[in-house]
């Protein structure tokens, strides 16, 4: 069947308390994307923000974050008393300020933790029993904030970092409290998490979810499972992950995200990888795995290296990986997000796998014909965007065109004016043969470079649009629904 959807982040929705929540906005967005006869909502990674409020770099890539949790939520089920309560208000609108929503949220949520804990006692107790990873990763938490949030690598205590049994049993003792709060954290979240998805499911939605392929160094992932990282007898990162220098960076990019020890991950069955994708497969019908092309080949630098110029390439896991994960879990959904340095084993795997590639209409503009961003040029088995969270907005793309790009993209695309740009983008993109047609929300409202969600390589600035309350009108859902029949979609 020939799909279609939005990509909107829920911090990006609208709503009370200064970042978008799982609570009524979410289910408004949904029936927006029923009425406009969409048949995917795209978010980003739903765990907590790491370095930069950055969800590709979470602490955990089991839990989710509790700055979406909808205070609202909790009132209705009877687990907090916002009676008084004085609502954080933000200035802007249209714009997420981390530290005052996350000052206000968190203290919120304590109190709701403080009225409701016994009452969901039993729950806790069972989602704790059904989720293996919550507990070690709410020690991690607690932990943590108890070294005024250092890096886990940098704890003062060395039985903490080592994870000491003694060690851990006293920080169990002295920080209960602490724990039990991110115990009863990751369980409403699931709670709202869960509840949105059968309401999604139900309106003939599919959740389209992203994970990164490597986990933060600073994570419950290598705290509790050092082994299966390329990490020094100080846990501390050999090599770590990066891009080599190329048109966009003449350094590359260091990620600094440590990388796997792919000989053992094979010897014990790829264990650890089955368990993070069926965790995630309950969360999300589709699964957009970020830089796929890891799998095949993963570039390699030294920790401590000032830039990526020096790095090396591995060869990874390649087909052995998605043997086992085709025995194990035939029913997953991927999407492999296949941009950068594409070569015949990453064409290789993915051919083999079947998996959809992904393809970038805003890549597309420039003399060479055989540009693999054309629509001409595109497989039917594609995941075609106008453009993703990491590119500026397909307004601010046209409006900082070259002549010579704009020129190719009013051909390509059939545009006259710059306004009728990220119109044109869409239409062209849901016109295509793809299977799969996609375009973020900042798109569809026709938004300049202001509402780009991230630009790579900067930090600061980013993560931060809000779609403004009441932009996605019933007159946008008529004249998307009409694209998609027009265009044979989410029939």
């Amino acid at each position: 069947m020939r799909q279609s959807g939005i990509l909107m982040h829920i911090t990006s929705l609208p709503g009370p308390d200064g970042i978008g929540s799982l609570g009524k906005e979410a289910y408004e967005f949904a029936d927006f994307l029923h009425e406009a006869g969409m048949g995917i909502w795209q978010v980003l990674p739903m765990g907590p923000t790491g370095y930069g409020e950055s969800p590709y770099q979470s602490p955990s890539t089991f839990a989710g974050n509790p700055m979406v949790i909808s205070l609202d939520k909790l009132a209705e089920a009877g687990y907090l008393d916002l009676t008084g309560e004085e609502r954080y208000v933000p200035e802007n609108p249209e714009q997420v300020d981390y530290a005052a929503a996350q000052e206000y949220k968190m203290r919120l949520l304590r109190k709701a933790f403080a009225q409701s804990e016994r009452k969901l006692k039993k729950q806790i107790a069972q989602f704790r029993e059904e989720n293996d990873w919550v507990y070690d990763f709410a020690l991690f938490t607690a932990i943590k904030n108890h070294f005024k949030q250092q890096m886990w690598t940098k704890w003062p205590d060395e039985g903490a970092r080592m994870r000491d049994p003694e060690t851990l049993q006293k920080y169990e003792k002295k920080l209960g409290r602490e724990i039990r709060f991110h115990l009863w954290c990751q369980y409403i979240f699931a709670q709202q998490w869960f509840a949105l998805k059968a309401y999604v499911n139900g309106l003939g939605i599919k959740l389209f979810g992203d994970i990164p392929i490597y986990v933060a160094e600073d994570s419950a992932d290598t705290w509790t499972k050092p082994e299966v990282f390329q990490l020094d007898e100080d846990r501390v990162p050999r090599r770590i992950a990066g891009v080599p220098p190329d048109y966009f960076s003449e350094d590359g990019q260091l990620w600094g995200n440590p990388l796997y020890r792919w000989s053992y991950l094979k010897q014990k069955g790829y264990r650890w990888w089955v368990e993070r994708l069926t965790h995630l497969s309950k969360m999300y019908d589709i699964i957009r795995v970020d830089h796929f092309i890891g799998f095949a080949n993963y570039y390699s630098v030294a920790h401590g290296a000032p830039n990526a110029k020096k790095g090396r390439w591995i060869i990874g896991p390649d087909k052995d990986l998605f043997i086992t994960l085709k025995k194990k879990l035939p029913d997953l959904d991927i999407v492999a997000e296949d941009l950068g340095v594409v070569n015949d084993r990453v064409r290789n795997l993915i051919a083999f796998t079947g998996y959809p590639g992904m393809k970038v209409l805003s890549f597309a503009f420039g003399a060479d014909d055989s540009n693999v961003h054309l629509p001409d040029n595109i497989p039917e088995n594609t995941a075609y965007y106008t453009g993703t969270h990491d590119n500026v907005t397909a307004l601010a793309r046209v409006k900082n065109a070259t002549p010579v790009e704009l020129e190719c993209a009013k051909k390509i695309v059939g545009f006259k004016t710059v306004k009728q740009a990220p119109w044109a983008f869409i239409q062209t993109v849901f016109a295509s043969k793809a299977r799969i047609a996609m375009a973020p929300m900042q798109d569809v409202l026709g938004l300049d470079d202001w509402a780009t969600m991230n630009r790579p390589g900067t930090t600061g600035g980013n993560w931060l649009w809000r779609m403004k309350p009441d932009a996605a009108t019933p007159a946008i859902a008529r004249k998307l629904k009409k694209l998609n029949k027009d265009c044979k979609r989410n029939l």
